[in-house]
């Protein structure tokens, strides 16, 4: 039996010359008492039955001052044991509330990593330990998943691996409840690929770069478009106005336009605001934002022109271990130039590289299927971040934490109590200009297959395992792949015409001088869609949404059953909509959560009234909330991918719509007219009214 005795000291790992003396099970024990005020960390371990051939893996991280440490042995067979001690406080060996790693292999959103110069044994598979970032990354709301066990079993890649994962101001391990934990675990990492070169910087000379010496760099691709001037520049001073950007962070703006960096920040100034809560030193945030940023003029497909970018992000990072983050702000048959070209000649040396794709992914299944392929051939799935900015809206990011956090809604939350599901969108203006971009797409693609899906999907989704982004994501594909067909009968599609009102005059969609004079393309949209499963086996789920009507609404509205054998009945008459419960949340404008609820009206008399359980966002919590782009970039920045739409989802979601375009464009359905600023078409309605539905926006209940 071959016993090995390790010892801790100044980071290093010794071989004393004592040997310990039990002879139990494989595990690793600490020789001495754990006391709760021992504020030191753990300086010997004994190892049993474990053979001399191991690597050692040294993890730390630092929580506001504290280290976490863990010694993780490996031998031939492939034994992981772990032993945790925290600085200042016991070692913590399981249980409920535990922040842990995954049960599967993926990237942890970490600095980077360093490997040790160690030969690989012959008998590595390959396979790596990895912690997730949810299980040591604070931040609001953010929570991992529970470990029953501290022993982890795993193979462990050759060069050893160890990670160092930076703090934030808001760093805090939490439990499920929310209280503060004072302990990690770590689980298997089951999977059998590699740990991606990203995250791996190899160790050079000696005296490298510690994690805490990167830089991050933003660069901009379209940085002169409208979206670039009017979310993405905005969304990242806010985050910096937060304190939220790492402290060596940049961006640079890459466009065709011939531009200085001063122009750039002229540009841009424009558009940058600080928060509402008029916080001091404003200016001097925005002075010291605009001196981070930068330009470089090339064309999207000029791999010299990406080079020379590249040595200027160089000169920025000064030799620092640098992350980049690419954000393609430019129409979509640019993507795979910009992308082949940032990738072969700008990506980074020795951090991670990831790459934000704007909507519209394809125009149909195969043409997303080919974006998609040609995007892998440069980059991993784990560096594309698809977004769809409504995943980032505050209603929708809480519609799970209503439904799963809240005993009052998950047992009604299925057929057995819900009537109908609506998906709401409207605006109140055409397309301005832009109708040459929107010819192309129409409604159906440019709001119904990306928003209105995902936040569907969102909805119907079934409990994930945990709220790490795989789950999550698993379920929702789950939705998608269990959807109906969409038949052409269950779909309604319409076009604003002229309208005349109060003296004014508004155009019709073909007015638009970009957009073809006999154009079918629609700017309005109504759909029944059907899921296949045991939860919503025949709830209808409606969409609509529409371009030049009456008002700008997004919103989410749940209608439930009526009371079986109402008591009350008569006193509401045969209207079945007033006698049901309604919960709506209102995405935007004026965020809002509000539940419909029948009570008696006060007085002598027996009359009842429906009335709301309002819960106004601007009333509730006095301060601004923060923009869609803002949650989307930083969480791009920290590698959470939970609100970014994976390749499989793409693929269920035009699975379901191609067929329905394809019939629309094959049999050239001409659709329904609609007066600017009106409703919408009156077949929408006759569509509701087949389904035994009346749209809850048109009740004239709501403002």
């Amino acid at each position: 039996m071959n016993t090995l005795h390790l010892r801790l000291a100044n980071g290093k790992i010794q071989k004393p010359e004592s040997k310990c003396s039990r002879t139990t099970h494989p595990q690793l024990r600490h020789r001495q008492q754990d006391r709760a005020d021992d504020t030191s960390l753990p300086s010997e371990y004994c190892l049993h039955d474990l053979p001399s051939s191991y690597n050692l893996v040294l993890k730390e991280v630092l929580d506001r001052g504290r280290f976490f440490k863990s010694i993780l042995c490996k031998h031939d067979e492939g034994l992981v044991l772990v032993k945790v001690r925290v600085g200042a406080g016991r070692a913590n060996r399981g249980g409920a509330g535990r922040v842990n790693a995954n049960t599967h292999y993926r990237p942890a959103p970490v600095i980077g990593a360093k490997v040790l110069p160690r030969s690989r044994p012959a008998t590595s598979t390959g396979r790596v330990i990895s912690v997730r970032g949810g299980a040591v990354r604070g931040g609001s709301g953010r929570v991992g998943a529970k470990l029953p066990s501290l022993i982890g079993v795993t193979w462990v890649f050759g060069p050893v691996i160890r990670l160092r994962i930076r703090a934030r101001k808001h760093f805090q391990l939490k439990s499920s409840n929310g209280h503060p934990l004072n302990a990690v675990s770590l689980q298997d990492g089951t999977a059998g690929s590699p740990l991606p070169k990203k995250h791996v910087e190899p160790q050079g000379k000696e005296g490298s770069l510690p994690f805490s010496e990167s830089t991050l760099s933003i660069t901009i691709v379209g940085a002169s478009g409208d979206l670039a001037k009017k979310k993405i520049f905005p969304a990242l001073f806010a985050l910096y106005y937060e304190d939220c950007l790492p402290e060596n962070f940049m961006v640079f703006g890459y466009a065709r336009t011939k531009m200085t960096d001063d122009e750039l920040r002229n540009m841009i100034s424009r558009t940058l605001t600080c928060r509402i809560d008029k916080r001091e030193n404003c200016e001097d945030k925005m002075d010291r934002f605009l001196e981070r940023c930068f330009y470089h003029s090339g064309q999207y497909n000029s791999e010299e022109h990406f080079a020379e970018l590249n040595i200027k992000l160089k000169e920025k990072e000064a030799g620092k271990l640098s992350n980049r983050l690419f954000y393609l702000s430019v129409p979509p048959n640019i993507f795979v130039d910009a992308v082949r070209c940032a990738s072969l000649r700008a990506s980074s040396a020795n951090g991670w590289t990831r790459v934000i794709v704007e909507k519209p992914f394809g125009h149909d299944s195969e043409s997303s299927g080919e974006l998609t392929r040609c995007l892998k051939q440069y980059l991993t799935e784990d560096q594309i971040f698809r977004i769809d900015h409504y995943l980032g809206k505050e209603l929708v990011e809480n519609l799970s934490v209503l439904r799963f956090s809240n005993l009052v809604f998950e047992p009604l939350w299925s057929r057995n109590y819900i009537r109908n599901v609506q998906l709401i969108f409207s605006e109140d203006f055409g397309t301005e200009g832009r109708g040459g971009y929107f010819d192309n797409y129409g409604i159906i693609r440019d709001i119904m297959q990306n928003h209105l899906l995902q936040i569907l999907a969102l909805f119907a989704m079934e409990t994930p395992v945990s709220l790490d982004a795989e789950d999550i994501r698993n379920e929702k594909v789950k939705v998608l792949r269990s959807m109906k067909p969409l038949q052409l009968e269950d779909v309604v599609v319409g076009q604003y015409k002229g309208h005349s009102k109060g003296g004014k005059s508004y155009p019709a969609y073909t007015d638009d001088p970009t957009v073809p004079k006999h154009s079918l393309t629609a700017t309005f949209a109504a759909a029944a869609l059907f899921i296949n499963n045991a939860r919503w086996d025949g709830v209808p789920f409606l969409m609509k949404a529409g371009k030049a009507l009456h008002t700008k609404r997004a919103e989410i509205r749940v209608q439930f059953r009526h009371v079986p054998g109402n008591l009350y009945k008569r006193n509401f008459g045969t209207d079945l909509d007033e006698a049901t419960n309604e919960l709506v949340l209102r995405v935007q404008p004026d965020e809002a959560i509000y539940l419909k609820i029948n009570n008696k009206v006060p007085g002598l008399g027996m009359r009842l009234d429906r009335s709301d359980l309002n819960l106004l966002y601007r009333a509730r919590y006095h301060r601004e909330i923060p923009d869609a782009y803002e949650r989307l970039l930083l969480d791009a920045i920290e590698g959470e991918r939970r609100l970014f739409i994976r390749s499989d989802e793409l693929v269920a979601a035009w699975k379901l719509f191609t067929p329905l375009l394809n019939e629309l464009e094959e049999k050239k359905i001409v659709p329904e007219l609609y007066p600017y600023g009106s409703r919408g078409p009156v077949g929408a309605h006759y569509l509701a009214a087949k389904h035994k539905v009346r749209w809850g926006d048109l009740s004239g209940e709501d403002s």
